[in-house]
């Protein structure tokens, strides 16, 4: 006789040993093409999803470039209208510069810095430094004091003011010696009251005097070649004649 168990084992045997029914294998063959629909559909939409980014992507990049590009043109446009507007001022003072110098000066001597309708910034044989006009007299015969002075003024200029040590370092440089040590060139400073006074008004407070004692003394002052910068001023008289140098401003606003 069969026990129990030997019937459980032979029914699992059974079980096992039998075929799916083909109404089984016909639904998993219909399954298998849905399953096949729905990842073909995820696919797809992965695709879409993933393009739609790229597109997205590549259109943000084209949006910043070209708000880079107007942040570039703007910056530019505003930089060219600073440097515009820089080029203006210093346009400005220059003309308002050259309305003080017209009106410096009751005639300005066109004739002389305008030949052949071409304007200079000095007149000839005069020489430019630090925006003045420098004319340094040589010819024989020598003039006073007195005399130099007018003859600066007829070129609408006046006998030289020394403001500091550059220009003193200038006009030493450009002079040369002639007769004897005494001789020099007249300046635009004299004493008044006891001071040393420019001819435009100002005090003197440089000083540059000759150490040693000199033939010449008087109320005028003569610059003398070949010394020291510090040490080239020299006292005379005003009838004692010798060369001199003349300044005017440059017309610079001419130009």
């Amino acid at each position: 006789m069969k026990s129990k168990e030997d019937n459980n084992i032979y029914s699992t045997v059974n079980i096992k040993n039998e075929k799916p029914s083909p109404e089984s294998r016909a639904e998993e063959e219909a399954s298998t093409p849905c399953r096949c629909s729905l990842m073909l559909l995820c696919s797809l939409t992965f695709s879409a999803l993933l393009a739609a980014r790229i597109v997205i992507t590549m259109q943000i990049n084209v949006m910043m470039i070209k708000q880079q590009e107007t942040i570039n043109n703007v910056t530019t446009e505003n930089e060219r209208l600073i440097e515009e507007r820089k080029i203006m001022e210093n346009q400005n003072k220059e003309l308002n510069r050259t309305l003080g110098l017209i009106l410096k000066f009751e005639n300005i001597p066109a004739k002389d810095l305008c030949p052949n309708k071409e304007c200079k910034v000095c007149q000839k044989n005069w020489i430019l430094f630090q925006k003045k006009c420098y004319f340094f007299y040589s010819p024989h015969p020598w003039l006073t004091w007195s005399k130099s002075r007018d003859f600066c003024q007829d070129k609408h200029a006046d006998l030289v003011v020394i403001d500091d040590l550059k220009e003193q370092e200038f006009v030493s440089n450009h002079t040369k010696y002639y007769y004897d040590n005494d001789h020099g060139y007249w300046m635009g400073l004299q004493q008044t009251n006891n001071n040393w006074i420019w001819v435009d008004g100002r005090r003197d407070t440089l000083g540059f005097w000759v150490k040693e004692n000199l033939r010449t003394s008087g109320p005028k002052v003569l610059l003398i070649p070949k010394r020291k910068f510090t040490e080239s001023w020299a006292k005379a008289g005003d009838g004692f004649a010798n060369k001199f140098i003349c300044e005017r401003e440059a017309l610079l606003g001419f130009m």
